[in-house]
């Protein structure tokens, strides 16, 4: 259970204010079909997080733990950082003539392309060696942040500074790089 609830919280957290949530928002409002929108982030996001999980179960059992332990530091470390960054929505006409479903879908899975998500993604995955876990957790997560967009974006915009949410992601990335280099260390 700790992969699930560890990956939905990182991700549900770190996903706030992130671009994909700015395009979820986007797309519903410009579809005004929210479930056609939602439904649409799932298929991408399980597809998305699933291929991330496989490669970061492959890495951590092909790296010595210790090795891994100080790898997982400077990535939950550097995303840390990155989370402080804000981030921005190039907006895009994208394939319209494709419908909200595969828009979303499709435009969905791009943009998590090489996103601090997906990486995430990766080194929980590498962390507690679960595919299934870590991509139910964070696709969890997923569509809980993207969902308070798609429902709520405008209301919840007003009342959150994404600046706080944005420290608050940072500081729980930090906490997985300091035990992750705990362990590195204390495998010396």
């Amino acid at each position: 259970m700790e992969p699930i609830v560890t990956s939905f919280v990182l991700v549900a957290v770190s996903e706030m204010g992130d671009k994909t949530q700015l395009l979820a928002f986007s797309l519903a409002s410009r579809y005004r079909r929210p479930w056609v929108v939602m439904a649409g982030i799932l298929v991408a996001t399980v597809f998305n997080h699933a291929l991330a999980a496989s490669l970061g179960t492959w890495v951590s059992t092909h790296v010595p733990p210790r090795v891994m332990a100080g790898v997982l530091a400077a990535t939950f470390l550097g995303f840390g950082i990155w989370t402080l960054k804000p981030d921005t929505l190039e907006e895009s006409k994208g394939p319209s003539g494709f419908g909200p479903f595969l828009t979303t879908t499709v435009l969905f899975f791009l943009a998590e392309m090489a996103d601090k998500t997906q990486l995430a993604t990766v080194a929980l995955a590498a962390r507690y060696q679960s595919v299934v876990l870590v991509t139910v957790g964070t696709t969890l997560g997923m569509l809980a942040s993207d969902g308070l967009a798609v429902f709520a974006g405008e209301k919840l915009a007003e009342r959150v500074s994404m600046k706080w949410v944005r420290i608050v992601a940072a500081g729980i990335f930090f906490v997985f790089g300091a035990a992750s280099a705990w362990a590195a260390v204390r495998g010396l």
